[in-house]
């Protein structure tokens, strides 16, 4: 076990300059075809997509980098300069058209890596259709829309335990039952990773694209080498109604359909994964309560099926009351009970002591934001981050622990999450 971290400080914030202001132009085009396919390799490439729709970008006309416990308030103060002195022609004018920034967050405050960017080149796709948006100081000629280069799938890959093994995790999980059964906390959720090495430099196209193809129903994402396909989505905002997808309680397929029907009957009957579920839930609805009005939570939750696992999901609604943006919804959220535990502050507290692992980005808000506040943020989930040398990934997972957890079956259920990213590599 660690010993708790020196308290968090913020620390300066780092921005590309702003010489003049941006100029955004957004025009309709035919279909793109496939998103991802239009990406290339080292062109500080952003995606966003989710049953073929979503946002893809590359290129960089302005960005934002920040740390500590005001990250995502800076965060959002730039975003808000930016826009008042950008120009903004947008001739599509839905969500996710003119001008947009993509981001990702540090999970813990004294995690590292939180940012905005800001693409040249956008392009994106809803409900049958396509725009492609162009940013810079000047108006520019959106470009030729055509497939890149096919990706280079990775080879020569090794999987290695991260700073806590399997068995040490297995204790940390039973220390924090003992914590839970002492009163100390109801719920908290513990991570562990794992490190994948390549001979080469990782092509992170090829597992976006495959995560695509076998999660579609998922959110995948790419911004600053932190790579995913998250199932949770942490708050939608669109024209003033919120969205929150709540996921807590989890068990993994068998493959056999007969057999996956029976066990997703047993999830929704679980007293272990109704609890765990019944914290995240509650959390959400506290911490949009402050920012919205006519808060719909549903009276029990859905199974959500998924190729590896299934879930206990609940879609919480909402209508907005004030100008809050998608970005200060995400805040107010972060962290969940999904993701955290509850009481908040004592589980991130434990994290932070006993569970020996930095966090990152992982578990953290990440997603993108319009220029009007609207936009959406997901949760940083069944994710990776491309270490700076391109030859390290580090793999995460994580599980929520509550009185009755059994640390046998939460690593089974750790390593049933770190499926997507190991078989998008492999």
């Amino acid at each position: 076990m660690t010993s708790p971290p020196t308290p968090a400080v913020d620390t300066a914030s780092a921005a590309s300059p702003l010489p003049r202001p941006l100029v955004a132009r957004t025009v309709e085009v035919d279909d793109p075809g496939p998103l991802l396919a239009l990406l290339g390799r080292d062109v500080d490439a952003v995606a966003w997509v989710h049953h073929g729709d979503g946002l893809v970008g590359w290129g960089r006309a302005a960005a934002f980098s920040t740390d500590g416990p005001g990250r995502f308030e800076r965060a959002h103060r730039w975003w808000r300069e930016v826009t008042r002195h950008s120009v903004v022609r947008d001739e599509v004018e839905v969500p996710g058209s003119g001008l947009v920034a993509f981001g990702s967050f540090a999970f813990a405050d004294d995690g590292r890596g939180s940012s905005l960017v800001v693409p040249e080149v956008l392009v994106g796709r809803r409900d049958g259709r396509s725009w492609v948006t162009v940013v810079g100081t000047s108006i520019r000629t959106a470009p030729e829309l055509v497939p890149a280069e096919a990706p280079v799938h990775p080879t020569g890959i090794e999987l290695v335990d991260g700073p806590v093994d399997s068995d040490a995790w297995q204790d940390v999980v039973a220390e924090a039952v003992r914590r839970i059964a002492a009163g100390q906390l109801d719920k908290v959720v513990l991570a562990r990773d794992l490190v994948a090495e390549l001979d080469e430099p990782l092509d992170v196209r090829a597992p976006l694209r495959r995560l695509a193809r076998d999660y579609p129903g998922c959110w995948t994402f790419h911004v600053d080498g932190f790579f995913g396909s998250t199932p949770e989505m942490l708050v939608r905002l669109e024209r003033g109604l919120v969205t929150s997808r709540v996921l807590a309680g989890t068990i993994r397929r068998t493959g056999d359909d007969t057999r996956d029907l029976a066990l997703a009957a047993s999830l929704a009957r679980s007293s272990k994964d109704l609890e765990e579920h019944e914290y995240a839930v509650r959390s959400v609805a506290e911490a949009l309560a402050p920012h919205c009005r006519s808060t719909n939570v549903p009276d029990a939750p859905f199974v959500l099926h998924l190729p590896n696992v299934m879930h206990l999901a609940t879609d919480v609604t909402a209508v907005l009351r004030g100008d809050a943006s998608a970005l200060t919804l995400a805040a107010a959220l972060h962290p969940s009970a999904a993701v955290g535990g509850t009481p908040t502050d004592a589980a991130v507290a434990l994290i932070a002591e006993i569970e020996g692992l930095d966090r990152g980005r992982y578990a953290g808000p990440v997603g993108w934001i319009g220029a009007e506040g609207d936009g959406e943020w997901g949760i940083g989930l069944r994710s990776a981050q491309l270490e700076a040398d391109g030859h390290r990934v580090r793999l995460f997972a994580g599980c929520g622990i509550v009185a009755d957890s059994v640390p046998a079956d939460e690593l089974a259920e750790s390593q049933a999450k770190l499926v997507p990213v190991r078989d998008a590599l492999a």
